[in-house]
């Protein structure tokens, strides 16, 4: 069966070893390429915008002293036309704090500069994950290898925020408040915290969550003091423009992989979409309810219980693309030893399945329009004609058979009749 061939990576030694390093192979060849590509030292000329040249393109703005054209769409197409060549737009929402950490990367030529970004996060990423998994290392690695692969290819900082959320899980228990520093570096991308946040709330993690509110508000500070008091206001301006983007369909929704992008991609209107997006963010909390209450009962580990947490980060927002899913990697290698036990093989693979095709759909959709139509074309707007969110759909789908698995935990064990005497 599927999940016994994928489990089978873990059956010794060496084959642990052997998966590992061609995992890890794969990866540094794909790092190496993309450095020439944004380095520009390859032969042929790369017009397309990519999410790495976005960080560069702002990174710059910083060191020009006008960090707030970034967040005016009118302004920001120019400069990312004028950078690239290309007719395609991304639109930049990220906070205030993360402008700040990309900032030294503009001191050097972008080829350098994504190489030390993408080999910091991956390395640091990779690491935690081994921690965690442990002897599941590899089994973890082949599930995740299209998530790592679509992430590497763009440049985005899905091996941070994997990394920092991993942090977060490793230390929750003993170290509160480094647990609560790395949640609170979590502002970078706070859509993705929101799990871990309601996860220390429901534990009384008060330590932690004091600790990400001091961070919080000291990086917000920070980026005060740098960049003025306006700099708020043009964040805000530019989620409300993002979010007219997103209903009109303007994002790659089909790279998507939230309830809302699956649904608004099948042809639903956007504000069933918007309310089916709130309903799959709540049962992704009950789930986390769910999973705190069954280690409160003692029949979850804490590493599973904080693992559901992890699992359904990217569950909540309508704004989760494929590259956010190195956080699924985390929580997996958190829930499979407990997995195991409350999960038959078949429902094991589902979930390995629907982990793998979520990571690789948006790959292999880019791969194909890129070929039927150019990498330089300008897709906007045509990606309803062109490919679903199919990802979207796989996220949907584990986060049901996991409220299964939750619910059948929760049910009291039927007593074993004892024979007579």
């Amino acid at each position: 069966m599927f999940a016994e061939t994928l489990e089978a990576v873990q059956s010794s030694p060496s084959k642990r070893t052997i998966y590992v390093r061609f995992v890890l192979a794969a990866l540094a060849v794909m790092v190496l390429f993309k450095t020439f590509r944004f380095g520009h030292w390859i032969v042929w000329q790369v017009h397309e915008l990519s999410d790495f040249d976005a960080f560069y393109i702002v990174a710059r703005e910083i060191w020009h002293g006008q960090v707030d054209l970034a967040y005016r769409f009118e302004t920001l197409i120019k400069l990312q036309q004028a950078f690239t060549g290309s007719t395609s737009f991304m639109p930049w929402t990220y906070p205030p704090h993360f402008d700040l950490l990309l900032a030294p990367f503009a001191l050097l030529p972008e080829g350098i500069a994504y190489l030390l970004f993408v080999t910091v996060t991956l390395t640091s990423y990779l690491l935690t994950l081994r921690t965690i998994a442990d002897k599941n290392f590899a089994h973890v690695l082949v599930v995740m290898f299209p998530a790592l692969a679509i992430t590497v290819g763009c440049g985005q900082n899905g091996f941070l925020t994997g990394t920092l959320i991993g942090i977060v899980c490793l230390n929750v228990e003993r170290r509160q408040v480094m647990a609560g520093l790395a949640l609170g570096a979590m502002v970078i991308k706070p859509h993705l915290a929101i799990a871990a946040g309601f996860y220390m709330l429901a534990t009384r993690r008060w330590t932690a969550l004091a600790t990400a509110t001091t961070v919080v508000l000291a990086s917000s500070l920070a980026c005060t003091l740098m960049f003025g008091w306006q700099i708020w206001t043009a964040w805000l301006g530019a989620i409300r423009e993002s979010a007219i983007f997103l209903d009109r369909g303007f994002y790659p929704l089909f790279r998507m992989v939230s309830t809302y992008a699956a649904l608004g991609r099948a042809g639903l209107p956007s504000s069933i979409a918007f309310w089916a997006q709130g309903a799959a963010a709540s049962l992704a909390l009950f789930a986390v309810a769910l999973a705190v209450w069954l280690g409160t009962t003692r029949r979850a580990s804490p590493a599973f219980t904080i693992g559901v947490a992890t699992l359904v980060s990217v569950m909540i927002s309508p704004y989760a693309y494929d590259y956010d899913l190195p956080i699924i990697g985390i929580g997996l290698a958190l829930i499979l030893p407990d997995l195991t036990q409350m999960a038959n093989a078949r429902e094991r693979g589902f979930v390995y399945g629907l982990i793998l095709l979520a990571g690789a759909y948006g790959m292999l959709q880019s791969a194909r329009l890129a070929a039927q139509f150019g990498s330089d074309a300008d897709l906007t707007g045509m990606e309803d004609k062109l490919a679903p969110s199919i990802g979207g759909f796989a996220m949907m789908a584990l986060l049901a058979l996991l409220l299964r698995l939750l619910w059948r935990a929760t049910q009291p064990v039927a007593a074993v009749p004892q024979p007579a005497e």
